[in-house]
C-alpha cells in the first residue's frame, strides 16, 4: 500500500498543551479522506503539519513520500485550501490565476480557465466582491489547477449556505474523478463526508480514535440492545466503544469482525453519524473508550 500520509507518534505542543498527540496514521494514496472530530480535537493542527506550515514537536510525518515543505519539489505535491478560503480581496480572479501560474511549476491553465468559465466567474471581478461560495470556489480552483498529488481542505465549506456547499462538494468530486489526486477533507458535516469520502479518520482529544475504509468501519460496528450486562462478561471479540444502561437494559456500540450469535442481543447496524458520534461522545465512560489504533 502506497501511503499519501504517514505519521508515527506525531505530536504538536503549544507551551503545556498538546494540540495533537501520539498520532499514528497510514492514509492510502488515491483516497478521499474525511477527517472529523469536535472543535479543538487537533484536525487543523494535523493538516497544518501535513502541509508544512507547522513542524512537529514529537514524532514524524511523511507526505507524498517526503517531509512536508522540505523543498520546492515537495511543495508542488500538496495543495491546501484553508477554512476561510484565503484569497486576496484586492486582486481580480484573473490576477489569482496569474499568481498561481507563476508560483506552481505544474500549473494547468486549461483546468483553471475551464473551471472559472463553468462557475460563471468574471475574470475581471475583484475577489473581495465575490460571494462566500464564489471565493471558496476560486480557492478550490487554485488548489486543483496546481495539480497536486494531495489536496488538503480544512473546513472549506464551513461558512457556506447549503446550496453553495453542495455545489462546492460536487465540483470537488468532479475534479477528483478527472485527476489522479488524493484528498483529505476536514469537516464537521457528516453528511458531506458520507457523500464524498471513502476513508474516515476520527480525531478526539488530540488523538486518533479510529481510521479506516468507510465501508469496512460501517461493516464492523453495531448497536447491541439487550438485558443489562456487566461489560466484563462480554466476549473478548466485542470491543465496546460506548455503553449506556438502565435498570434492566444495556445499549452498547461495539466493534467486532465476528458475528454476534448471542440471541439475547438485538443487533442493528450503525449509520456513519452514529459511528462518528460514538467516538466523539465526550461523556463516554473512560473505561470503555477505544484504544488508539488504525484499521486498514
Amino acid at each position: 500500500m502506497t501511503a499519501v500520509l504517514r505519521a508515527r507518534a506525531l505530536g504538536k505542543q503549544y507551551r503545556r498543551r498538546w494540540a495533537l498527540q501520539n498520532c499514528n496514521l497510514n492514509i492510502p494514496a488515491g483516497r478521499v479522506v474525511g477527517l472529523v472530530g469536535p472543535n479543538g480535537a487537533g484536525k487543523s493542527t494535523l493538516l497544518n503539519l501535513a502541509s508544512g506550515m507547522l513542524t512537529p514537536t514529537a514524532g514524524t510525518i511523511e507526505v507524498c513520500g517526503g517531509r512536508p515543505a522540505a523543498d520546492a519539489g515537495q511543495l508542488t505535491k500538496v495543495g491546501f485550501v484553508a477554512q476561510d478560503a484565503p484569497v486576496y480581496t484586492g486582486l481580480s480572479v484573473a490576477d489569482h490565476l496569474a499568481f498561481g501560474r507563476r508560483l506552481n511549476p505544474a500549473w494547468n491553465d486549461d483546468i483553471a480557465r475551464d473551471r472559472i468559465t463553468a462557475l460563471g466567474l468574471d475574470p475581471k471581478q475583484k475577489a473581495g466582491k465575490l460571494s462566500g461560495g464564489q471565493r471558496a470556489q476560486l480557492a478550490l480552483t487554485l488548489g486543483i489547477a496546481k495539480q497536486p498529488e494531495l489536496l488538503i481542505l480544512d473546513e472549506p465549506v464551513a461558512a457556506l449556505d447549503p446550496l453553495a456547499r453542495r455545489e462546492f462538494m460536487q465540483n470537488l468530486m468532479e475534479s477528483v474523478a478527472e485527476q489522479e489526486m488524493s484528498v483529505i477533507l476536514s469537516s464537521h458535516l457528516v453528511s458531506d463526508v458520507e457523500r464524498t469520502c471513502d476513508y474516515l479518520v476520527v480525531l478526539v482529544d488530540s488523538r486518533v480514535q479510529v481510521a479506516g475504509n468507510m465501508d469496512d468501519l460501517l461493516a464492523t460496528h453495531y448497536r447491541l440492545i439487550g438485558p443489562r450486562r456487566d461489560l466484563d462478561t462480554l466476549p473478548a471479540e466485542l470491543h465496546v466503544i460506548s455503553a449506556s444502561h438502565t435498570d434492566k437494559q444495556s445499549t452498547l456500540l461495539v466493534r467486532t469482525e465476528a458475528p454476534v450469535h448471542d440471541p439475547s442481543w438485538t443487533v442493528s447496524s450503525l449509520t456513519l453519524e452514529d459511528l462518528v458520534l460514538a467516538y466523539m461522545h465526550e461523556s463516554a465512560n473512560t473505561a470503555v473508550r477505544p484504544k488508539l489504533e488504525v484499521l486498514r
